[in-house]
């Protein structure tokens, strides 16, 4: 898919987290946003500091719509994510893309466990929504680590694919999870192990790993699962946000 310079505008937002806000953008020329699930966009962000560019994964499916989605981290003192985030719909704004390695085929009939932090899931999403929309018959499994039950990006909506959906479950562990919090708690990488045996003895297939967050985390991951879980090099696909 060729990298194209194009004007969006914001059609609506709203809060997904206490520091995340969902943007649903549209382009200005009516022309459908195509891309892969997981691949990003760089939008130009005309601040008072002068113009900056910032990516952002697209959240969601590649559905040949005008329409997509992005979620926001809005940083503290951060002059990109302070911006947008100050943003109100009817903002235009200039997105250049798509861009990025970090894809996963809707077809993909490989198990997948996908590991993510904070606004790391989002590109997942679309990878899982994608592949439910194409009857894809592959296990996918996402594994996804905040600090707050508050934190937790998109659970609803995971909690119901896979109530509706067999192949898809959805786990969130928390780092500091309030004392009435029962599910899982610590890192994501305290969890992978487990998963990716239970995930393997399914026998649907070798099991590819998406990981998607700040570095530290996945290059954490990715030391675990290539030198002690013995995954190969191809079936391991990682993007990081810093």
């Amino acid at each position: 898919m060729s990298v194209e310079t194009f004007e969006i505008e914001i059609r609506s937002t709203k809060p997904l987290a206490p520091s995340v806000k969902e943007f649903v953008f549209s382009r200005t020329d009516n022309r459908s946003l195509l891309f892969a699930p997981g691949q990003w966009l760089n939008l130009v962000l005309p601040t008072a500091g002068g113009e900056i560019r910032r990516a952002y994964s697209i959240a969601s499916p590649p559905v040949q719509s005008a329409d997509f989605e992005l979620a926001v981290t809005e940083v503290t003192g951060g002059p990109g994510s302070g911006y947008l985030c100050g943003l109100e719909p009817g903002a235009r704004l200039s997105a250049i893309g798509p861009h990025g390695f970090f894809t996963r085929e809707a077809r993909d009939p490989a198990p997948a466990l996908m590991v993510a932090t904070g606004t790391g899931v989002t590109p997942m999403r679309s990878m899982v929504l994608a592949a439910l929309a194409a009857q894809s018959p592959a296990p996918m499994w996402l594994l996804v680590g905040v600090r707050h039950e508050d934190d937790m990006l998109y659970r609803d909506q995971f909690e119901a694919m896979a109530r509706t959906n067999p192949n898809v479950r959805a786990f969130y562990t928390l780092s500091q999870g309030a004392p009435a919090w029962t599910g899982r708690r610590g890192y994501v990488q305290e969890h992978v192990p487990a998963l990716l045996d239970e995930l393997t003895e399914q026998r649907a297939g070798d099991p590819h790993v998406y990981i998607c967050g700040l570095e530290k985390m996945v290059s954490a991951v990715r030391q675990l699962v290539r030198r002690d879980l013995f995954i190969p090099r191809e079936r391991v696909h990682s993007e990081r946000y810093d």
